[in-house]
């Protein structure tokens, strides 16, 4: 259960497999919010840019919904879910149907707030 000093952002169905998202989520978990934008700004890929915006997000909703100052706010957690899995058809040798596996992710980042 979320304490009152706990902001929540949730973006789902990202066509970005959950694998590659893990890889850079795992970066921010515990940092600093300004940190965290610091070392989503300089990762190329692009799981990146879209957690950055979940994180944008969350900030968003501690500042505005909850009166939170942003200098103060922690990355608490953050993990990446599957989600659906679209499948596509891909032509094989001798007349053989692959599958084309298109992988979706649902991203959450919650964040704390370090005010005692």
């Amino acid at each position: 259960m979320m304490q009152k000093t706990e902001v929540k952002a949730v973006l789902k169905t990202v066509r970005i497999a959950p694998r590659k998202t893990r890889l850079i989520i795992d970066l921010i978990r515990g940092k600093e919010v300004s940190e965290a934008k610091a070392i989503l700004a300089n990762q190329t890929q692009r799981a990146a840019r879209v957690i950055e915006k979940v994180l944008n997000s969350a900030i968003a909703n501690a500042v505005n919904n909850h009166e939170l100052e942003e200098d103060k706010l922690y990355v608490k957690a953050c993990y990446v879910d599957e989600s659906i899995v679209m499948k596509r058809a891909k032509m094989d040798s001798r007349g053989h149907v692959g599958r084309n596996d298109h992988k979706t992710s649902h991203i959450t980042i919650i964040l704390g707030s370090n005010e005692k």
